[in-house]
């Protein structure tokens, strides 16, 4: 699974504490296999509660702004963070179509996912459960669709410059039109690469900003915006929280304590 995930990890909870976040974009696709309690809420923020809630097992398209996340705790978990292009080829759909969305995994995996929950839970240990779902995805990514490389490397040259090639340069690069490069790209990343670029720029300052004592125009300066102001509004946009508000919170993988 190493070449298609950012991080992979189970976890649990003993004691049963409620709990709600942030969640923030990250320029990645979300997997989360719940084998214990569900969500209790999860929608994007500014949007009307009470509508559908995602109850059991889910998977999340790229996002550009931010969601909440809440939990009635208790939660026993396998969660995967995947790369733009790992999730085109392991969830087989147009990437544009799960944007800004969060849907239940067998809306995406079809029978497999009830299957493969059903396993989970009588799993004997985290060792047992991990080797299910590593055979289960891999022998789905085997059939899925194989990314563009033109696609692949102009998301390799924007995640090594953390968002600071401009979209012109990247059709030069690998040799398409600026149309023909946003339309593949938003079909197989669920991005525009314009918009994912300021996803990567956001994150990179979002961890910059995880710091004690951080210079404002420092971070501005150093991750591509053209001034604080600009840091700002980005961060509002995308957190829907101010740069000072995002480094006094707890957070950790995308999830910010509210």
């Amino acid at each position: 699974m190493r070449p298609f995930v950012h991080n992979y990890a189970g976890y649990w909870e003993p004691t049963a504490l409620p709990y709600r976040v942030r969640l923030i974009p990250t320029g990645r696709a979300v997997v989360v296999l719940n084998i214990a309690e569900p969500f209790a809420e999860l929608y994007r923020l500014g949007e009307q509660t009470g509508g559908r809630t995602v109850v059991g097992s889910l998977v999340a398209g790229l996002e550009d702004g931010p969601r909440v996340c809440a939990h009635p705790g208790g939660q026993e978990a396998i969660r995967l963070e995947l790369t733009p292009l790992g999730a085109y080829q392991l969830f087989s759909v147009p990437m544009n179509e799960l944007t800004n969305t969060v849907v239940e995994l067998e809306d995406v995996l079809g029978p497999m996912a009830e299957e493969m929950m059903e396993r989970l839970a009588g799993a004997q240990d985290w060792a047992a459960r991990f080797d299910l779902v590593d055979a289960t995805l891999l022998a789905r990514l085997e059939r899925g669709p194989t990314p563009a490389p033109e696609v692949a490397q102009a998301c390799r040259l924007l995640s090594e410059a953390a968002g600071g090639i401009r979209v012109a340069r990247l059709a030069a690069e690998v040799g398409w039109s600026q149309g023909h490069l946003v339309r593949r790209f938003v079909e197989q990343v669920g991005l525009t690469p314009k918009a994912f670029a300021r996803v990567l720029r956001f994150h990179r300052a979002a961890g910059m900003l995880s710091g004690s004592g951080v210079d404002l125009n420092e971070v501005a300066v150093t991750c591509g915006f053209y001034d604080q102001a600009h840091l700002n509004r980005d961060l509002r946009a995308l957190a829907g929280i101010t740069p000072g508000q995002l480094a006094a919170a707890h957070w950790a993988d995308g999830a910010v304590t509210i």
